[in-house]
């Protein structure tokens, strides 16, 4: 569908000018467009759209809650689309069903721990190195950008987001073998492609997720092959 919106602050967020469209469309009696968003600050990843062909839209590590209409030109035509995933079936108009990433998690992204008192923060020493990786691989949102960025709709950035914090961690260890093999394995299972090595991934990521952290998965699972 082809739709034209004037009077557009370039101070909108590109979901307020959905919502303008939305409205004038709703009073016009026609459908408005669906679109998914909760939010709005670039933390739950649900407003992911493919705007003029990129992930989140023109813009470097925002989601596109965070995009400003500043980034377009008067006159601009802005295609926008769904993600493009056969896992990630269109439920309408621009929302697509991501429950295939929450099975993913439900594999093996957990740890065991003794639920009684909190332990003192110094109980268990990590290296700050190790700290700071598992920390910048635990800022995944799970928008899918890494997926719809991928010419083979690799879940292998994600996947590795959420092996890597636990892995870097000795709280992490316990499942460590179950946690790789159980999640690559429903990852190929949901039908996610394989990692196609091109770094589009990290170029979309809205959170700047790093390959570095698809090296780690690669050698995890190897040590849990080797057992």
């Amino acid at each position: 569908m082809n739709y034209k919106i004037r009077n557009i602050s370039s101070d909108s967020s590109f979901l307020e000018m959905l919502d303008v469209l939305n409205e004038e469309l709703i009073l016009s009696n026609d459908e408005p467009v669906a679109f998914d968003h909760d939010c709005r600050e670039g933390i739950c990843g649900c407003c992911s759209l493919y705007i003029n062909g990129r992930p989140h839209g023109p813009d470097e590590k925002i989601t596109v809650c965070q995009l400003h209409m500043r980034k377009f030109k008067d006159g601009d035509k802005i295609v926008i689309e769904p993600w493009r995933a056969r896992p990630f079936p269109v439920i309408k108009d621009l929302i697509v069903d991501r429950t295939a990433f929450d099975k993913i998690i439900m594999e093996g992204g957990y740890i065991s721990v003794n639920t009684g008192n909190a332990p003192d923060a110094n109980a268990i020493t990590i290296p700050k190195e190790n700290a700071d990786l598992a920390f910048d691989a635990a800022t995944c949102i799970g928008c899918g950008a890494c997926v719809a960025a991928c010419k083979n709709a690799s879940a292998m950035l994600f996947v590795s987001a959420k092996v890597s914090q636990f892995a870097l961690l000795p709280q992490g260890k316990l499942e460590a073998k179950q946690r790789v093999d159980a999640m690559i394995s429903k990852m190929d299972e949901l039908g996610f492609g394989n990692c196609s090595n091109t770094g589009a991934c990290e170029a979309e990521c809205p959170k700047g997720i790093s390959l570095t952290n698809i090296a780690r998965i690669n050698r995890e699972y190897i040590k849990a092959s080797s057992f």
